[in-house]
């Protein structure tokens, strides 16, 4: 499949005529330094990284959670090739562990930003918010090539990967133009969603209808939560925005980053502003900031953007941070609320259900 692009010139009436990059490593140095050509919200985390085989790859990124994004150029290769390569290097990444994944960017950023920065350093300023090493290449690893055409047969692989198999692959096609000296480079995905929908997970199965929560450290505190029955995720949008996806009577199970599995329980009510909400101490009606808490919910508590939300909750079983069960295969993710769609979910469950003597 080739794409035929033309840009026109509304202003002269004309078109633009075609172009060329003046090298090979041209792109990739312009993807480089603008990685949001391919998608704003991907941190570049390795150059030219050489694999067990001797090749290497282009470039390695990484998204905010935590999944790793193999980006290979055509260059000489044709596109089926260019496809089976892809593949064959996303196989040996899904093997990296957290240490292997910081020693690679930390390569990356001495030999190409001159500079000692850390991933947590680059994670945190990227996102803003501190990188959680169980997230890393814990689901799935994307593939992105980057081609000017494609032929009939690598469409029909990659449309078969992606439709029946989950596949996260993609092909971003680029085309070069000139006009009164001056270049200008247009892309557009074989796949609308590249940019836009989450990665599927590997692999793929039906949701099993329990809901995974994060609970993060910093102002809060397990201890109150367990206490008055609720879950949090923070000040701003970015933590409290996945809080509105429970409902009452939705399960939910509560992880400590780091530390472990502290408690499932069952939604009261919606995710509330944590300013509005109300809990019985003693038979009284109080807010929280009328509790004796450990640790601090209420700031920026006039401002809806800013402000910490909750959602309360009735614990099936809790147990202190002491107590944390934490074992191999677990499931780990830094959103604070979301449904995941994988086996390691589906073990986690089962496996605490187990621990907990949690009945259906």
């Amino acid at each position: 499949m080739a794409i035929s692009q033309i840009v026109w010139s509304l202003d002269d009436q004309c078109p633009l005529a075609a172009s060329k990059l003046t090298s090979e490593s041209e792109l990739e140095d312009l993807l480089h330094a603008h990685i949001e050509l391919l998608n704003p919200n991907w941190l570049v985390i390795g150059r030219q990284i050489t694999m067990p085989s001797g090749k290497r790859i282009d470039l390695l990124c990484m998204d905010q959670d935590g999944d790793l994004i193999v980006v290979e150029l055509k260059k000489e290769l044709t596109p089926r090739e260019v496809t089976a390569q892809a593949i064959d290097y996303a196989a040996s990444v899904s093997a990296f562990n957290p240490s292997m994944v910081a020693d690679i960017y930390l390569n990356y950023a001495k030999k190409y930003l001159e500079t000692e920065q850390n991933l947590d350093k680059a994670f945190l300023h990227k996102y803003g918010v501190a990188l959680d090493e169980t997230i890393i290449n814990q689901q799935n690893v994307k593939m992105v090539i980057v081609a000017t055409a494609m032929d009939n047969s690598t469409e029909r692989i990659i449309t078969y990967l992606r439709n029946t198999y989950m596949v996260d692959i993609n092909i971003l096609f680029f085309h070069v133009f000139s006009y009164n000296d001056k270049r200008f480079i247009s892309r557009a995905w074989f796949a609308e969603d590249a940019e836009e929908t989450p990665a599927p997970v590997a692999p793929v199965g039906k949701w099993n209808g329990e809901y995974y929560v994060s609970f993060g450290s910093g102002s809060r505190r397990w201890e109150d939560a367990q206490q008055y029955g609720f879950i949090s995720g923070g000040g701003g949008a970015w933590y409290s925005q996945t809080l509105n996806m429970l409902e009452p009577g939705d399960r939910v199970w509560v992880n400590l980053p780091h530390i472990g599995y502290v408690g499932v329980g069952v939604v009261e009510a919606p995710a509330i502003i944590a300013r509005d909400a109300r809990f019985s101490l003693a038979g009284v009606e109080k807010g929280l900031a009328e509790l004796p808490l450990k640790g601090q919910y209420l700031g920026c508590a006039d401002d809806p953007e800013k402000a910490e939300y909750l959602v309360k909750v009735h614990w099936i079983k809790t147990v202190s941070a002491n107590q944390a069960v934490k074992e191999t295969g677990f499931f780990g993710n830094q959103n604070t609320v979301c449904r995941p769609q994988t086996d390691k979910w589906n073990f986690t469950v089962k496996r605490l259900k187990e621990l907990w003597h949690i009945d259906e």
